[in-house]
């Protein structure tokens, strides 16, 4: 449902990326989502028989980093900046700035940068 995507200023669908999005899905500014990831937008209710669909939005802030084969469920909110790591799983919120990796993915460390040398900015 192309009007349930919002794509903001160099936002980056990696090839063979899939946006299954039922609910809406936001890409905000310089974020990338690397190849072969999935935007899951919705799901199934197993706590009935008939299997109900749930929707949810998606949405992934500035500056985040989806790794390769990595998978979103539904209603997750990545935050400004945190990275999803290769064929991780995010069941949950990611905090901004924050590394997620495994299944279900888990919080391992802080995004930080290292200061090219002689740079004193």
């Amino acid at each position: 449902m192309p009007w349930q995507l919002e794509l903001h200023d160099r936002a980056c669908l990696g090839p063979n990326s899939e946006v299954y999005n039922l609910g809406e899905c936001v890409l905000r500014a310089r974020c990338t989502i690397a190849q072969g990831t999935y935007l899951c937008g919705g799901s199934h209710d197993l706590s009935v028989p008939t299997l109900p669909l749930i929707v949810g939005p998606i949405d992934v802030g500035e500056d985040a980093f989806i790794g390769a084969r990595a998978f979103i469920m539904p209603g997750v909110t990545i935050g400004e900046g945190a990275v999803i790591g290769a064929a991780a799983v995010a069941v949950r919120d990611a905090k901004p700035w924050t590394v997620i990796v495994g299944n279900p993915g888990n919080e391992i460390s802080m995004r930080k940068f290292e200061r090219p040398e002689g740079d004193e900015g």
